[in-house]
């Protein structure tokens, strides 16, 4: 079993870890998420056991692209490739930027799903990214007709560039700087917990008011 090589512990979801995808463990499990139709946009639904492993041997064999898998409290929960797009999905098609590093994840489908456990898993995968000091921008190309991926970029910095087309989609090329993810953060955690204080003082109000209303 591959070693752990980042963690990072969620308020709402708990510890979340990262170590490198084995495939001599983990290609069944690989398997099942990859062609779930809930990730019809990783592109893989028809794929068989073998085409799977085949395609994430080459992953592990390239020297510009890596993938891993990602847990919550233990258990398996997400997957996370990391790339050179000036060398992977994206090369010759935008202007690459010393420090550029290109990302992919997804969530284990589920019946049962919990709010808020994307938006941990992403920014997970972004202080993944940038707890390496060489990078400087995250790049993202997901298909142009993933309106909830779309969604959660922005929730976390990425500012659009613009379509771009590939061979296999059309992209929408963004890209997130480590400023503009930070500041992002801090905004997000300020709601929570503004919103939390909101709660707290609504809690701590409903008793008195309970007690007005059955006063003589």
């Amino acid at each position: 079993m591959s070693e752990i090589v980042f963690t990072r512990t969620d308020e709402r979801i708990g510890e979340l870890a990262v170590r490198p995808l084995d495939l001599d463990t983990d290609a069944g499990l690989l398997h099942g998420w990859v062609t779930h139709p809930k990730a019809a946009f990783w592109m893989m639904a028809d794929a068989d056991l073998a085409r799977v492993v085949a395609e994430y041997r080459r992953i592990e064999a390239d020297p510009h692209h890596d993938a891993f898998l990602g847990l919550v409290d233990g258990r398996p929960a997400f997957l996370v490739e990391r790339y050179d797009p000036a060398h992977v999905e994206l090369a010759g098609l935008y202007d690459a930027e010393e420090g550029d590093v290109g990302m992919h994840f997804l969530c284990a489908p589920t019946d049962t799903p919990v709010h808020g456990f994307t938006l941990a898993v992403i920014t997970t995968v972004m202080e993944l990214l940038f707890s390496d000091p060489a990078t400087r921008r995250v790049v993202v190309e997901p298909d142009v007709r993933n309106t909830a991926v779309h969604a959660l970029n922005a929730a976390v910095g990425f500012e659009v560039v613009g379509p771009v087309t590939k061979p296999e989609k059309e992209a929408l090329l963004s890209v997130c700087t480590r400023d503009r993810f930070r500041s992002a953060t801090r905004t997000a955690r300020a709601a929570r917990t503004a919103r939390t204080a909101r709660t707290a003082r609504a809690d701590r109000a409903e008793p008195a008011r309970a007690d007005r209303g059955v006063t003589a």
